[in-house]
């Protein structure tokens, strides 16, 4: 036998309205804010994540699915969604389009991680992205729509944390007091921390190694080294929200895991399913249009992974509808009937009304047990009599009643109800 892959797995038909339902109402909500949804290739050229993501994040160094093709082209199985819209954005030269650009994206990303709950090597995400506004309303609007989905999916137990990590010209000033703040405990740090002290080392700041964590929690904060410009767009950040009913709470200690990140970064947590996690991120990202070449524009957006999305709102009890339920069973006493079940069906479908019928030759007894699994919520039943009659004995499933409904009238029947 031929099992699925280590971190990957099965979304079966008895779960995957869970996932319509999520994705649903990421359309509708994206929607209602003017973002467009756009699709991009499940693999890159790996410079992109390189360049983009950054060369001294984890997601580079360490978890990407990466690859010769048969040209000897290095090519990288996507691990996040951002960067693709960017060099979408740059080669179909959206530029030169009306801005604000807004567009949205569900798709799927790979990392070559340690599998762990809500956590997988082949995961899914929904994101998206504005380009060409650099005032604070561009980033509150994109947290409000993060904050109107969750709230839209019925969580309640998840809150948001901001900060701002400034922007190249008072980040310089930042990390010169990280170096100064850590340089004296290197020795006792890991090798991550120690690459990453020379490249960035604000990545320090995000390192999970709890040997690690007794210098990062008492480092010097991003948000108190911020220029004029930077600590203005913040406090405008917080008015719109403040405007918007927003809440949310300031977190020095954000600085997100990817490199592409300037002034604004935010996350929703929750502590639903168990000890206290970060939902999902975003932030602004003024400088990653130029890291991959092209003309700077400013940026902000998110991205939330649907695993750990699915797994919170379980943990929550969250509501999440099932839809595409059978209406209508028909049911034939014999081959004859079951033929007219057939077509009746046929004519159901193509009138709007889900139906089934038996491809299996039970028993009457056998599809009424079968429709009852199935869950629908009338059987029309065909015998001999209605056959003669042209008509199906219609039972409401959720009561005792039944009637007897003309095969020209049964999908206006079924339709009212």
């Amino acid at each position: 036998m031929i099992n699925i892959p280590k971190g990957c797995k099965d979304v079966l038909p008895a779960q995957s309205y869970k996932w319509q339902y999520i994705e649903r109402v990421a359309r509708e909500t994206a929607a209602s804010y003017g973002f467009r949804e756009i699709r991009t290739p499940v693999f890159e050229h790996t410079e992109l994540f390189s360049r983009g993501v950054g060369e001294t994040t984890d997601v580079v160094t360490k978890e990407m699915y990466t690859f010769l093709d048969k040209g000897g082209r290095s090519i990288t199985l996507r691990p996040e969604g951002t960067a693709g819209v960017a060099r979408a954005f740059i080669e179909n030269g959206l530029a030169s389009e009306a801005m604000p650009f807004k567009a949205y994206y569900l798709c799927s990303a790979y990392r070559y991680e340690r599998p762990q709950a809500g956590r997988l090597r082949e995961f899914h995400q929904f994101g998206a992205e504005l380009y060409g506004a650099d005032g604070p309303a561009a980033d509150a609007e994109v947290i409000t729509l993060v904050d109107r989905f969750l709230k839209n999916l019925g969580l309640k137990k998840v809150s948001l944390h901001i900060n701002s990590i400034g922007c190249p010209t008072c980040r310089a000033a930042y990390h010169e007091a990280l170096k100064e703040y850590f340089r004296p405990h290197l020795s006792e740090m890991c090798e991550d921390c120690n690459a990453r002290f020379e490249k960035n080392p604000m990545r320090i700041i995000d390192c999970k190694n709890e040997g690690c964590k007794k210098f990062t929690a008492h480092a010097p904060r991003a948000i108190d080294y911020l220029c004029e410009d930077c600590r203005a767009h913040f406090e405008g950040v917080k008015a719109y929200l403040d405007g918007a009913g927003v809440d949310y709470s300031v977190d020095p200690s954000i600085v997100r895991g990817l490199d592409y990140y300037t002034r604004t970064v935010f996350e929703f947590v929750t502590d639903a399913a168990g000890a206290q996690g970060t939902l999902l991120g975003g932030g602004r990202y003024d400088g990653l249009l130029s890291q991959l070449g092209a003309k700077p524009l400013p940026a902000v957006g998110f991205g939330v992974g649907l695993e750990r999305l699915l797994m919170v709102m379980e943990a929550e009890g969250a509501p999440m509808p099932e839809t595409g339920r059978v209406v209508c069973y028909l049911a034939g006493m014999d081959e004859a009937a079951k033929r007219r079940a057939f077509l009746l069906a046929e004519e159901l479908r193509t009138a709007g009304v889900s139906s089934e019928c038996d491809l299996m030759q039970r028993s009457l007894k056998a599809q009424m047990k079968y429709a009852d699994k199935l869950g629908a919520r009338f059987v029309a039943v065909i015998g001999e009599e209605e056959l003669a009659g042209g008509f199906a004995t219609v039972k409401d499933m959720l009561g005792s009643s039944s009637e007897r409904v003309n095969f020209n009238d049964l999908a206006q029947y079924l339709s009212k109800r």
